[in-house]
This record gives C-alpha cells, sequence and structure tokens, in this order.
C-alpha cells in the first residue's frame, strides 16, 4: 500500500491510498476556492450530560448532486471535483463541511472507490483491504491529535439513512469528547467488573468476551463464524436487521488486529454486506444501512477492556416499509423492535452466498 498526502486549494489535507506503488500522485488543484471557514462548536447538554456539536454552516453542503456533478469522482476536463487525480483508488480528504474542526475534532470522507455507481458490496477483497488499511491508517493519525478524544469510521448507504451524496463513501469523526453511546458501554463494562471481580472457573471476567462467549454457546442468533471473526444478531437488537461484527480476539481499536484477522476482514464484511441486499428479495431497491466502527477512546482508563467491534443495521424492516423512530424511540430512548433477533438471523442465514 502507498500513501500520499497532499493538499487541495483551500489548504485542506488529501491523501490517495493506492494498492500499487508505483502510482504517481501529483496532480494539482486548480479551483479558486476560499479557506475553509466553519461555525463549529461543541456545547454540553447538563441535564444528559452530552455534548452537541452546533455546526450552522453545513446548511450550505452540497445536496444529492447529479451524477456529472459528483464532488466525489475523479477530476476530468469540464469537472473539478474534490479529488484532483484521474483516477484513484481509496483517497480521504478533511470535510469542507465539517461537523467537528479545529479544537472541536477533525471530520474526513473516505472514497472507496473512484467508481460512481458501486456500492461497497461491489468491492473486490482486495479493495476492501485497502479501504481497511485506510481506516486503521486515519485511526492512528487522529488518535495523535489533542483535540481528539474517539475516532469513529462509519458509512452511511442510502437516501433514506440521509445520505446527500450517491458515490461510496463513509467518513471519519475524531471527536474531542467520549460519544454517548461509548459512554455507556464503559459505564456497563465497569459495573460489570466491580460485580464479577473474581469470575468463576470458565468464565468470561470482560462483558464484552462475555457478551461474544454467549451468543457463540446460543448460536441462534450467529450470522457468521469464521474463525477469526464472529458476527451475530444481538440479544436485544434495537433495528430490524441489526449485526455486530468482532474479531475473535479481543483488541481495543483497529491498529490492534493481528494479520489473521486482517486478512480474513475483506471477506467477511463484504459477504454480510451483500446478504444485506438479499434480505427484502431480488426485486427491491439495495438495502439503506449504517455500518459503524465502534473503537475505544484514545485515552480512557479502560481503553484496554473495551472490544472493537462493528455495528451494521439497516432502518428498513419489510419490503418497502421503513423503521422510522417514533415517540418512543425519539423522545424516550426506549426502543421496540418489530423483528424478533432470531427471525433476523435466520433470515440472514437463509441469504448467504452460494460457495
Amino acid at each position: 500500500m502507498k500513501k500520499t498526502s497532499t493538499r487541495l486549494a483551500d489548504g485542506r489535507e488529501l491523501l490517495y491510498y493506492d494498492a500499487a506503488d508505483d502510482r504517481d500522485r501529483d496532480a494539482h488543484d486548480p479551483r479558486p476556492l476560499t479557506p475553509v471557514a466553519t461555525t463549529s462548536e461543541v456545547r454540553r447538554d447538563v441535564l444528559l450530560d452530552e455534548y452537541v456539536a452546533i455546526a450552522s454552516h453545513r446548511q450550505d453542503r452540497t445536496y444529492l448532486p447529479p451524477t456529472d456533478a459528483c464532488p466525489l469522482c475523479p477530476s476530468r476536463e469540464g469537472h473539478r471535483s474534490e479529488i484532483p487525480a484521474a483516477d484513484y483508488d481509496v483517497a480521504v480528504f478533511e470535510n469542507r463541511f465539517p461537523s467537528l474542526a479545529g479544537d472541536s475534532g477533525r471530520c474526513e470522507v473516505v472514497c472507496f472507490t473512484s467508481d460512481h455507481h458501486s456500492s461497497f458490496a461491489d468491492l473486490t477483497e482486495e479493495q476492501a483491504a485497502l479501504v481497511l488499511e485506510a481506516w486503521t491508517d486515519r485511526t492512528a493519525e487522529l488518535s495523535r491529535l489533542p483535540s481528539v478524544e474517539q475516532v469513529f469510521c462509519f458509512e452511511n448507504r442510502g437516501a433514506e439513512i440521509g445520505v446527500t451524496l450517491g458515490h461510496p463513501h463513509g467518513q471519519i469523526y475524531g471527536y474531542p469528547y467520549v460519544t454517548p453511546r461509548t459512554a455507556r458501554m464503559l459505564d456497563a463494562l465497569r459495573a460489570h467488573a466491580e460485580a464479577h471481580p473474581e469470575a468463576p472457573a470458565g468464565r468470561a471476567v470482560n462483558l464484552f468476551d462475555q457478551v461474544v462467549a454467549r451468543e457463540r454457546a446460543d448460536g441462534s442468533r450467529i450470522v457468521l463464524d469464521t474463525g477469526h471473526w464472529v458476527a451475530f444478531v444481538p440479544y436485544a437488537a434495537h433495528w430490524p436487521y441489526e449485526v455486530h461484527l468482532y474479531p475473535a480476539r479481543r483488541v481495543p481499536d483497529l491498529r490492534d488486529l493481528d494479520d489473521a484477522a486482517r486478512a480474513e476482514f475483506p471477506a467477511v464484511y463484504l459477504e454480510l454486506l451483500r446478504r444485506f441486499d438479499r434480505i427484502f428479495g431480488p426485486d427491491q431497491p439495495p438495502t439503506p444501512y449504517i455500518a459503524a466502527w465502534h473503537q475505544a477512546p484514545v485515552r480512557h482508563p479502560l481503553r484496554g477492556e473495551f472490544a472493537l467491534h462493528l455495528e451494521l443495521f439497516t432502518i428498513r424492516r419489510t419490503s418497502g416499509k421503513l423503521k422510522v423512530l417514533a415517540g418512543s424511540e425519539s423522545g424516550m430512548g426506549a426502543f421496540i423492535n418489530d423483528v424478533s433477533p432470531e427471525a433476523a438471523a435466520i433470515r440472514l442465514r437463509e441469504v448467504a452466498s452460494e460457495k
């Protein structure tokens, strides 16, 4: 893998990740861009002890442009995009309309492929492995920033999710705080350890280890288990179709994956994404989803006890119908799921790729 760092016309960083070492990346960005000006600030909600990013400048961000004006496609004559090169494998750049910036963190865009009409599920295993390398490298780099406490790599796919650009891409957020969902996991992790100072023989003390062990022992919600990765529908799934993917060896973030898990990941992840596209049948449009990497906070005392995992879920509950957050979910954060986790797991096993 070859990594090349350069700058866009307004000073934002752009990085190319190429599978071949001989790719020349000296393309100049000729656009007359003015420096990025943001209004990002982070405010604390004292009642919930949560932080909210205020970023009013994002109202002007690009919204569903036509294909020939896509800012994530390679540049060509007559169309200069965010990526000056005529082609690329994987490209990462600072978001021009960031939710977080400066002392309030950092936001980056990750373009998985130069093919506008593709999707992550269409990538080859070699391409998916390169994306994993990019995620890992950005996790390492952002973790070094003093303003970043947690690194979040994720992909939103589908207009139903709220995606504003159709080109296959994801994002990476460097939060200046520990996110609420992670904080709740850490609280549960701590409480479990305090309640079980000495576990019985053969029982896992770490809460994440115990969750994975229980799912493997039960088996009814396992979607796939390859030796180095295990994927299952969680016992108390929030979403109609939701899968959690864990490496067999617990690690705090992407940087710590061993070579075996890293080598096996592309095939495992591509298989899960392709199954998601088959859940609702061949006549349905591509399944909208969110794929979210949960990584340990950079400097938290329980960092070593946290378990890296990916949560993949869709808001589509059945053909032509979405799981819309109603009063209970949006108003009180109390979820009600229309699909049993066991039924979801059965369906996700039924749509496995033919060997």
